[in-house]
Order: C-alpha cells, then sequence, then structure tokens
C-alpha cells in the first residue's frame, strides 16, 4: 500500500531530519526518564546483529523520511537520552520533536512490517494485538513519567501526599483511605498518523498537553487533535472509515481548537500557541 500523498502528512519539511548512527563510545549517562522507562527485569539477550560491534549499520546515514531506519537497525549505539528501550521486538525512543511535554515512539523491528502504511501492516491481527499491548504498557508509563515531572503542581497528587506525610505508620487500612491522587493515565493519548510523515512504521503515545517548542503550526496541532490521529485500539478500520482517506475529510485544514477548554481559533495559531501556554499551567495544576 502506497502512503497517503506527503501534503496530508503532519510534517513540515524542518521536522524531517536525516539520522547517523552515533560511532562507539559517545553514549552518555541514562537520565530520569530513560531509567523509568526502561524494563526492571533484565532485557533477553540482545542478538549480535544489535550491538554496536557487528552492525554495519552503525555508521550508516539513514536520510529523510527514512530517518527512524537508524534507531530501528542500531539501537544500541544511541544514547539514552533518544532510546528509551529496546529488545529484539521495538524500539522505544524520544521523539527528535516532541509535540507534548511527554513524547515518545514506538518503533517495531519486524522486517516484514517496519516499512508498511500502519493501514496495511494492522491488517495482520496477531501483530495488531502485540502492538496493542505494548502501546498499553508505554501508556502505563507515560503517565508515571508525568506524575514525575509535574506531581508536585496538582492539587490531587499534593493532598495525597499531604495524607501519606501525615500517616503515623505504614497500616495497610490506614493508606486505603487516603486521596486516590491524580489518575496520569488520563492524560496520555496515543496512535498513529493516517498521512505517517516518516517511512517506517511508529506509533505516537504522548502527553495530552501539545505543550512543546516544536509544536510550531497548525498543521502540527490538527494532526494530534483531530481524527488524523487514529488509536490503535481503534483497529481494524472499517472499509468504509473516513479515516482512511485523511485529504477527502480535510482534518489538517480544520479550525483550531484548545484539546481543553475547547475554544476555537480559526487559523490563528499564534493566539492558539499562547492559550496553549496558559493552559499547560492550569493543567498541571488539576
Amino acid at each position: 500500500m502506497t502512503n497517503p500523498a506527503h501534503s496530508q502528512d503532519a510534517n513540515t519539511g524542518e521536522d524531517i531530519a536525516s539520522t547517523t548512527v552515533p560511532p562507539k563510545g559517545t553514549l552518555p549517562k541514562r537520565n530520569a526518564f530513560s531509567a523509568l522507562m526502561s524494563p526492571k527485569k533484565p532485557s533477553k539477550k540482545v542478538p549480535p546483529s544489535d550491538t554496536p560491534q557487528s552492525d554495519p549499520a552503525r555508521t550508516t546515514t539513514f536520510l529523510g523520511r527514512d530517518g527512524l531506519g537508524a534507531y530501528i537497525a542500531s539501537p544500541a549505539s544511541f544514547p539514552a537520552s533518544r532510546v528509551i528501550y529496546h529488545n529484539e521486538k521495538w524500539v522505544v525512543i524520544n521523539d527528535l520533536f516532541p509535540k507534548s511535554s511527554v513524547h515518545i515512539l514506538l518503533l517495531p523491528r519486524d522486517p516484514s512490517k517496519q516499512l508498511l502504511h500502519p493501514f496495511e501492516a494492522f491488517e495482520d491481527p496477531d501483530f495488531l494485538k502485540e502492538v496493542q499491548v505494548e502501546v498499553q504498557k508505554l501508556r502505563r508509563l507515560v503517565a508515571k513519567e508525568m506524575h514525575r515531572r509535574f506531581g508536585k503542581f496538582s492539587a490531587l497528587d499534593q493532598k495525597r501526599q499531604k495524607g501519606i506525610d501525615a500517616l503515623d505508620g505504614d497500616s495497610d487500612s490506614e493508606s486505603q483511605h487516603l486521596p486516590i491522587g491524580r489518575d496520569w493515565s488520563q492524560s496520555v493519548i496515543s496512535g498513529i498518523h493516517a498521512g505517517p510523515s516518516m517511512n517506517h512504521l511508529h506509533i505516537h503515545i504522548l502527553s495530552v498537553d501539545r505543550h512543546s517548542e516544536c509544536m510550531k503550526h497548525r498543521k502540527h496541532y490538527n494532526s494530534f487533535s483531530t481524527p488524523f490521529l487514529i488509536d490503535v485500539e481503534d483497529f481494524p478500520l472499517n472499509r468504509n472509515d473516513d479515516r482512511r482517506h485523511p485529504g477527502t475529510a480535510g482534518y489538517m485544514e480544520r479550525d483550531l481548537k484548545c484539546w481543553r477548554c475547547g475554544k476555537l481559533f480559526g487559523n490563528k495559531f499564534s493566539r492558539l500557541k499562547e492559550h496553549l501556554d496558559e493552559e499547560f499551567d492550569e493543567w498541571k495544576k488539576e
């Protein structure tokens, strides 16, 4: 299946960067997010082809829309600030051009799927189920990361923390009466773009805030705020689903609408951007 016309993808040109696998010995230490996102149990032994020493792809530059291929080919060659974790089936990375405060990508490594349009790849029910399971895991981890970053601003989280601090002991009966705290999982969105901008199959998992310096255009915003972003749980799609035809549906040309309060901004992205800054501060306080 051929990708939809690139005029209906989410990138504006500046978001597409070639990626070169870094040379051996240049990796910095892990950061807090990488430590949180990495599996707690030791991963299975990585196949020899996955290591920088034996992977010839580590010196290869993946041009333009093939840029994600570098992470799939040699994930161990990248720093933890970029590649969060990987195994024989998946690579999880921080998006190079994040459109929210937390924005990660799931990259399947199956050679028979990685260059397919998601509509085609997800016709395989077994593969679709594996993707859905992995996405659910990543949604939970993104929620944990939001709690780590923003819990100190949240009224609900602070109310729970005060209750914890007030406990005299660690009695289970006492802890059952604590305020439940904020459910950050309700602030995670995920899915694929109906018109992917990169050639390798990738699934977005991100915080709902759309607050980022890389959110620069109407096209960026609408790609994550309209049905152009399709939840993997919605697959398999019906053959007559409008989302199969993003150009006809006109998602990218829709009037800008605040994700939180519903206020309309027409095509005035700069005004929406200012508004999103205000909403971000209020959203953190919930």
